[in-house]
């Protein structure tokens, strides 16, 4: 399995915060945006990770990862987006990097309580989603059941009401997901949607859909990025990081003390 994590665009509705930074650099209690979902591959195994951000910003997600997990057992590649085409796009340029692999996508702006390493560490073909009850589905794309609780539909920010149930930012494939990716016709919006993606393995009769109720957050305004931060403290999520992580990051805070004294002496 590879992991991929979305991680670019221009994140407007956070300006000016995101003026000097990437919204997935922002802080989120006591760390980066970026370390939640880096968190959720490897609390579910897997250790080679790409990670796609926008050319502004390329140096810093080096600068910070690329410095932290430089000498850990997580093997980080990085890959510049210039122009953002949606999110399936994000399969067609790591289409290298996946191979012959299954392929695990978060966004790097999505936060979650629950952890899905069980699921994914299952996953052995087709296509993998979650869905969870939300209050604004016409925000998200949305998936509907049957009277089975079958998945039958799915419709990206649909304008009419279908389902209270959102799909979130993380999606789990074989790697026939690059074939479907270079499929996808651009939308109205110009992007090429995920939800085609799901529709590909849906239409095949291999999608699985697994709900959840824990705590999702989606930290793209102002508000949201707050909410993820309190809800981080409320409920000590910072504390449930993967040991390569917090390892990662004590051993170099570490290494910079050392430095920092040798410039004083």
């Amino acid at each position: 399995m590879k992991g991929i994590i979305l991680s670019g665009g221009t994140a407007t509705r956070l300006f000016p915060l995101t003026a000097t930074t990437s919204k997935q650099l922002l802080p989120i209690y006591d760390r980066q945006m970026i370390f939640y979902p880096l968190n959720t591959l490897i609390e579910a195994g897997i250790k080679d990770i790409l990670i796609i951000v926008s050319p502004e910003h390329s140096g810093q997600y080096l600068n910070l990862l690329g410095s932290i997990f430089s000498q850990n057992k997580i093997r980080l590649q990085f890959k510049v987006q210039k122009i953002p085409r949606g999110l399936a796009d994000a399969f067609i340029m790591g289409e290298n990097f996946i191979g012959k692999e299954n392929v695990t996508m978060i966004l790097g702006d999505n936060i979650f309580e629950k952890n899905f390493s069980s699921e994914i560490k299952k996953f052995r073909s087709g296509g993998l989603i979650f869905a969870k009850k939300v209050r604004d589905p016409e925000r998200f794309g949305v998936v509907k059941f049957d009277e089975n609780h079958k998945a039958v539909e799915i419709v990206e920010k649909p304008k009419k009401w279908i389902s209270d149930f959102a799909i979130p930012g993380l999606y789990v494939y074989d790697n026939r997901v690059i074939r479907a990716a270079k499929e996808v016709i651009p939308s109205e919006r110009g992007e090429l949607e995920i939800t085609e993606i799901h529709n590909f393995f849906l239409e095949k009769g291999e999608l699985q859909v697994s709900e959840f109720s824990q705590e999702w957050l989606d930290a793209g305004t102002f508000e949201t990025l707050l909410e993820a931060g309190k809800i981080v403290k409320e409920k000590k999520l910072y504390e449930k990081f993967n040991p390569l992580i917090n390892e990662a990051i004590l051993k170099f805070n570490q290494e910079l003390k050392i430095l920092a004294k040798k410039r004083l002496i």
